[in-house]
C-alpha cells in the first residue's frame, strides 16, 4: 500500500511559479512510476507529467512542456513538480499518482493505482 500526500498549491498571478511536492509512505518508492495529473471543474482528469522509477526519464504534456519540470528524490520518497510561467488555464486541482505496473501508458490515469488527495492551484489573470 502506498499513501501519497501533495502540498505546495496556492494562488499565484499569471507568469508566476509554484512548486508542488508529493510525499510517499513506504520503503519501496523507487518501485513506482510516478505521474502528475490535474482536474479543473467540470473536466476530466488530465495528464501533466510523469517520471520513470529511476528519475532518468521524464515525460510532459504538450501544454506544459518547457514550463513545468518533474523530478523525484528516491531517498526522500518525494516527487516534485516545478511550475513556471503559469497561465490561468493551469488552474486545477493537481494530483500525484503512483503505479507499480510495467509497460504502462503513462498518460492514462487509469494505469495508476494510488492517488493523493490533491492540491489546489489557482492562477489569476
Amino acid at each position: 500500500q502506498v499513501q501519497l500526500v501533495e502540498s505546495g498549491g496556492g494562488l499565484v498571478q499569471a507568469g508566476g511559479s509554484l512548486r508542488l511536492s508529493c510525499a510517499s509512505s513506504g520503503r519501496t518508492f523507487n518501485n513506482y512510476f510516478m505521474g502528475w495529473f490535474r482536474q479543473a471543474p467540470g473536466k476530466e482528469r488530465e495528464y501533466v507529467a510523469a517520471i520513470s522509477r529511476s528519475g532518468g526519464t521524464t515525460y510532459y504534456a504538450d501544454s506544459v512542456k518547457g514550463r513545468f519540470t518533474i523530478s523525484r528524490d528516491n531517498a526522500k520518497n518525494t516527487v516534485t513538480l516545478q511550475m513556471n510561467s503559469l497561465k490561468p488555464e493551469d488552474t486545477a486541482v493537481y494530483y500525484c499518482g503512483a503505479t507499480g505496473r510495467s509497460a504502462i501508458n503513462h498518460r492514462d490515469a487509469g494505469q495508476y493505482d494510488y492517488w493523493g488527495q490533491g492540491t489546489q492551484v489557482t492562477v489569476s489573470s
